[in-house]
């Protein structure tokens, strides 16, 4: 296994359960904790705990602890699928069956000094600078000339720009900071598409309504030119100055995955078949943020969210187990239970079932399933709500 985030960690779960012991698992990954990675939004909490990270990371050895699974730290070099060997910066390991689980990468399409000027949220790292960075600012903000604030720009309009943004704009951060931080100004640059895509037209106008209660300016339609030191250069001409940028513009496969002799889709990701395998190599799934699978019932790729790559993980695990004892392996069939978008501290919008909800009600509920997962991690057990 191949990656210790949410669809490689239950991979790995769901094979030693299906296999009771007899299938030998290795689960790879460059860290030895499992990131709880729709929380680094959170770069609020994230502040507010500094060092002290731990309520953001399961570590590995306690998830595997008593399991059959063995861990192996190494980052992935190389991924030869004919002669069935990953190359890792610290061995050469031969496999099977493989589950190609290595997530995904911030994607700046060719940019000029996005990579290099601005801050990302998909890693634990790159969370934890962000938060730093925002720290030191308010903290220097009380010495600003006049009455000006820090000012944040977010670049991204689907739900990762828009919880980052609303975040920063509603954290207390006086009580983070000191006394004399002066709340920022967030400004969400969301690009040429449509701002939450995806999402019904009734909820993305509540959205609105709330980004402009707590402070967040949406600046639509036009997109990123260049990214300079503290300047963002839109292909209009406009020029936004910041104290702190954030890109949130995309995601795509990591470079070793692009890299495959394989059939591709968006962004890099491997096209799968309907059984979630890589076609013309059994015994290999590709699964989460770097599988590319198309919705029979909708004809539209299954959303790269942490819902639906825990769903492509147990059916890709009874298919690899099946695979691997010769029978008949079964399609994946997508259901999503809903979604919900944090819309600030206290706030947030979404569906449950086709059902509109919106407000505390919706951000306790995304806390309740968060809080859900990472328990049934800790203890080795199937999340009840995902």
């Amino acid at each position: 296994m191949l990656g210790a985030g949410y669809a490689g960690l239950t991979v790995a779960q769901e094979v030693a359960r299906r296999s009771r012991g007899r299938i030998p698992i290795t689960l790879v990954d460059r860290n030895p904790v499992h990131v709880l990675r729709t929380e680094l939004y959170e770069v609020g909490r994230l502040a507010e705990a500094g060092d002290r990270a731990d309520r953001f990371v399961v570590p590995l050895a306690t998830v595997f602890d008593r399991t059959p699974v063995r861990l192996q730290q190494g980052n992935v070099q190389e991924i030869d699928l004919e002669q069935r060997r990953v190359r890792l910066d610290t061995d050469v390991l031969s496999f099977r069956s493989l589950a190609i689980a290595l997530g995904n990468v911030a994607a700046y399409y060719g940019v000029p000094g996005a990579a290099d000027h601005t801050h990302q949220v998909y890693r634990l790292s790159g969370a934890k600078r962000l938060a730093a960075d925002l720290v030191a600012t308010e903290r220097a903000s009380g010495t600003l000339p006049g009455e000006r604030r820090p000012r944040v720009v977010v670049v991204g309009g689907g739900s990762t720009g828009t919880e980052v943004a609303t975040e920063i704009a509603t954290t207390d951060w006086r009580a983070v900071a000191g006394p004399d931080a002066r709340p920022p100004a967030v400004f969400l640059v969301t690009g040429s598409l449509p701002f939450l895509a995806g999402f019904a037209p009734p909820l993305i106008d509540r959205a609105r309504r709330v980004l402009a209660r707590g402070g967040v300016t949406i600046v639509p339609g036009v997109n990123v030119a260049r990214v300079e030191p503290k300047l963002v250069h839109l292909e209009d001409g406009t020029v936004f100055a910041a104290d702190i940028l954030v890109w949130c513009a995309g995601l795509e496969a990591p470079p070793v995955v692009q890299s495959l002799p394989v059939v591709h889709g968006r962004a890099g990701r491997i096209a799968v078949d309907a059984t979630l395998e890589v076609a013309g190599h059994p015994g290999v799934f590709a699964i989460g943020d770097v599988a590319q699978h198309t919705d029979p019932a909708t004809g539209a790729p299954v959303p790269a969210t942490a819902q639906a790559a825990l769903a492509e993980a147990r059916v890709a695990s009874q298919n690899l187990v099946a695979r691997w004892f010769d029978r008949p392996l079964v399609p994946f069939r997508y259901a999503e239970r809903g979604s919900v978008v944090a819309l600030g501290v206290g706030q947030a919008a979404g569906s449950l079932r086709r059902f509109p909800i919106w407000g505390s009600p919706a951000a306790l509920l995304k806390r309740i399933v968060q809080r859900d997962y990472a328990r049934a991690v800790e203890r080795g057990e199937r999340p009840s709500l995902l």
